[in-house]
């Protein structure tokens, strides 16, 4: 072939390659207002319509395992980390901690032995299927929320557990397929393992996110923090791998490194909100492409052929699922605040499935015996999985009625966004002026005006408490708002307590008695 044939040849490969990319932007846009008028979650649009489109395509295009794995996977998990309040995780870190922890392993066990003894499957193989199928993708459970009111206390343990449930998967994924390949792993070594690759990526997580936080803070440059933020999610997760440590967990840590503490650094609002703007659109692309691209992988002739083992697949890990949830949860009460059942019931019908169990299939080694079989039962399961649970979801939500809202809480909420965005306005001036942006004389005149809605706002919630309820409704809102704002008070008391044992300020005794009795103050509060 000469050369001007390869120069042509690539040329039409890269036009078929934009022309197939530009079909599914106006796919995803088309899915997102049909989705929006239907009422159905938006990736389950998705898959559907990558169904719909494969035989459209100039091209067959499909999931590859390392693209998701090496990129698409540190862009989730950092847009993710990077909006988690780490406050909102302390205060739920045991629920998280059991379901991510513990609960990955009942449920990946419980999956597998259903699977051994309904498909007849070897150890290996259905271990590393109960693995799979016991990934969470929260993207449609977080799609539900935005649409249907809920607690933010489930709202931050559905998150949670998301972010650290993959780490724990892959690192569990990683063990299995080592035990394979050298037969000679003992429990004791893959216990000491498994710790080495969590702490180790931890560590490698704090280290980048707090030197990424000291190059965030001298740049108010937004687009080179942009730059910078990229580099550390998927340095992280490189650097991470590389020296045999968990990328997940690095990724994870860094991303709460970094979305905490660049706000206690002096950067702009405006940098900050492009920064975030631009992970949330990094996010929401990624799904879109992750998600369409499942709809295309799946061959529909394939999934009715073992449509009977992948409805057996789906209820093994719906059994896994609510033994590793209910039991669990049951057992966390006596060291935790309770989680009403209808949450609980959330927990369990929202473990839907998603592009991280497609692309461990998909990275399935080539050895393993009956490979694509397997691939086909996980494929199955995820358009199963997204369809029905995708699906019914929202609609089980609803009818849980889980935060129902009165009309005085709306009103109490309004006031409080008034209270927010002009104190953040207003700190903004001051940065202005400091910086000599702002002349004196405007300065005052722009901080009067917001001023001006401050005072209005806050009068208005003093006359709000102050005066009697007048109904039921009007005092339950009106004390689970106090409780919010109570626990967040809390939480800050707890904190400076922690910090002045740092610095030798207290003594332990005083700081340990101190922290025990809000703890108590915390547990005896209600469920926000």
């Amino acid at each position: 072939m000469t050369f001007f044939a390869i120069v042509n040849s690539e040329q039409s490969n890269a036009t078929q390659l934009v022309t197939v990319l530009i079909i599914l932007l106006l796919v995803a846009t088309g899915v997102a207002l049909v989705s929006r008028r239907l009422r159905i979650p938006y990736v389950t649009g998705l898959v559907v319509a990558g169904l719909a489109i494969t035989e459209l395509l100039p091209r067959k295009i499909g999931l590859d395992s390392a693209l998701i794995l090496n990129l698409f996977l540190p862009i989730l998990l950092f847009e993710a980390a990077i909006n988690t309040d780490i406050s909102r995780l302390r205060s739920t870190i045991k629920p998280v901690a059991v379901l991510a922890g513990p609960g990955v392993v009942i449920a990946s066990g419980v999956t597998a032995t259903l699977l051994k003894f309904g498909l007849g499957l070897p150890w290996v193989s259905a271990l590393l299927v109960g693995i799979i199928l016991a990934i969470t993708d929260t993207v449609s459970v977080i799609a539900v929320f935005k649409e249907v009111t809920v607690p933010a206390r489930l709202i931050t343990i559905v998150e949670g557990e998301s972010l650290f449930n993959d780490g724990i998967a892959l690192v569990l994924f990683s063990l299995i397929l080592k035990v394979n390949t050298t037969a000679s792993l003992t429990v004791a070594d893959g216990i000491r393992e498994l710790l080495v690759v969590i702490l180790g990526g931890g560590l490698v997580g704090l280290a980048l996110g707090y030197l990424g936080v000291g190059l965030y803070a001298r740049s108010d440059d937004s687009l080179s923090n942009i730059l910078l933020t990229v580099a550390i999610a998927l340095g992280t997760f490189q650097l991470s791998q590389f020296f045999g440590m968990s990328g997940v967990v690095a990724v994870v840590v860094a991303g709460l490194v970094v979305g905490n503490l660049e706000r206690s650094q002096t950067v702009s609002a405006s940098s900050r909100i492009t920064v975030l703007s631009f992970w949330e659109y990094a996010g929401f692309g990624v799904n879109t492409f992750i998600f369409l691209l499942i709809g295309i992988e799946i061959n529909l002739e394939t999934l009715l052929r073992t449509l009977p083992a992948v409805l057996l697949a789906v209820l093994a890990y719906q059994v896994g699922r609510f033994l590793s949830v209910y039991p669990l949860l049951a057992i966390v009460k006596r060291v935790d605040r309770n989680l009403p059942l209808r949450w609980q019931h959330v927990l369990f019908l929202g473990n839907i499935k998603g592009s991280l169990s497609m692309a461990l299939a998909l990275s399935l080694p080539s050895t393993l015996p009956n490979r694509e079989a397997l691939i086909a039962l996980v494929f199955g399961t995820v358009l199963v999985s997204l369809v029905g649970q995708g699906v019914s979801l929202p609609w089980l939500v609803r009818r849980l009625d889980l935060a129902p809202t009165s009309e005085a809480q709306q009103w109490i909420e309004s006031l409080q966004s008034q209270l927010i965005t002009a104190k953040a306005a207003q700190d903004e001036l001051d940065t202005l002026l400091k910086t000599g942006v702002l002349s004196k004389s405007v300065y005052e005149e722009m901080r009067a005006s917001y001023q001006v809605r401050i005072a209005a706002a806050e009068r208005s919630l003093r006359d709000f408490y102050n005066r009697r309820p007048d109904s039921l409704t009007v005092a339950s809102g009106r004390i689970a708002r106090l409780d919010a704002i109570r626990r967040r008070l809390l939480l800050a008391e707890k904190d400076a307590l922690n910090d002045a044992l740092r610095k030798r300020v207290l003594s332990e005794d005083v700081v340990r008695s101190r922290v025990q009795a809000i703890d108590q103050q915390l547990l005896d509060l209600a469920d926000d």
